[in-house]
């Protein structure tokens, strides 16, 4: 693997280590819920309306950290982990933004909620938004971090990155703190090399979702870091697919169109999903009316 990507996921492996579930609050409940054919596991924090939490790929629950403490203190917060990530065991069907996206409607049913706001990371944030294309039934409210809605939405470089991941890289990566992660909480440590074959097909599939955005009614949360692995002018194409920066809100506000854009000043792609920054953005929109 080629140190382009070896050191992005190097540069937020000190997060998804052991360690990190320290920095997380105690889960109220947890479990397994079955949905297509998966084991989906899952752990509820807080009280609340429900918010459903998606981490990043190669990641699991324990990536929100201090996030998820912060989130839980006006709200029930379900973070899951997605298939054949953290305690999630792989099944045998290829990843696929789809049917990732069905196991968290199927998430949400199963836990006895009629609807959920949603919020995903990266990989998370294209399931998120892939959860509310698919059954906007089941969504509320979408949170989208460092989320690209077309493939070419990240800089070219993190694609050429992508396009490396492969079982290849499985023995190398074993000795980071995100591998030390899977192995300590995955059923099937074995299944690393898989995990990493199955997300490299994904990532190197082409996906344009742009005519798919228009249908989508429910209130949106864009977030993106000031220096992102998806590109700056993609995020504000994402924003004005909802209406955002089109015209002047007026005095009153009355201009102001349903979707939310935040840019964090000082982070990347690689941090941004333990910014204080971030539940700031977050809290006040999931509280609007």
């Amino acid at each position: 693997m080629k140190p382009t990507i070896l050191l992005a996921l190097m540069a937020f492996a000190f997060c998804l280590s052991p360690a990190a579930a320290q920095t997380a609050p105690a889960p109220v409940s947890k479990g397994y819920a079955a949905v297509n054919g998966l084991k989906m596991y899952y752990e509820i924090y807080g009280t609340g309306d429900p918010l459903v939490v998606l981490h990043g790929g190669l990641g699991a629950i324990e990536m929100f950290g201090p996030t998820l403490a912060a989130l839980t203190k006006n709200r029930q917060v379900i973070a899951a982990d997605l298939q054949g990530h953290g305690r999630t065991a792989d099944i045998d069907r290829p990843l696929s933004y789809e049917a990732m996206a069905d196991d968290v409607a199927g998430l949400i049913k199963s836990l006895g909620f009629k609807k959920a706001d949603v919020m995903g990371y990266s990989l998370g944030g294209e399931v998120a938004l892939q959860t509310a294309i698919r059954h906007p039934e089941a969504v509320r409210k979408l949170v989208l971090v460092s989320t690209a809605f077309r493939q070419n939405g990240w800089y070219p470089e993190v694609l050429a990155g992508e396009a490396q991941m492969s079982a290849a890289a499985a023995e190398p990566m074993k000795q980071t703190p995100m591998y030390e992660l899977y192995e300590y909480v995955a059923p099937k440590p074995e299944d690393w090399p898989v995990l990493l074959t199955k997300l490299g097909n994904l990532l190197r599939q082409d996906y344009d979702w742009s005519k798919n955005l228009a249908a989508l009614k429910m209130p949106v949360l864009i977030v993106g870091a000031d220096a992102d692995a998806v590109r700056t002018s993609h995020t504000l194409e994402f924003f004005a697919a909802f209406g955002g920066g089109q015209r002047d809100a007026g005095w009153d506000g009355s201009g102001r169109p349903s979707a939310r854009l935040a840019i964090l000043p000082g982070t990347t792609h690689y941090d941004i999903f333990m910014s204080p920054g971030l539940v700031a953005a977050v809290v006040p929109f999931l509280a609007a009316p």
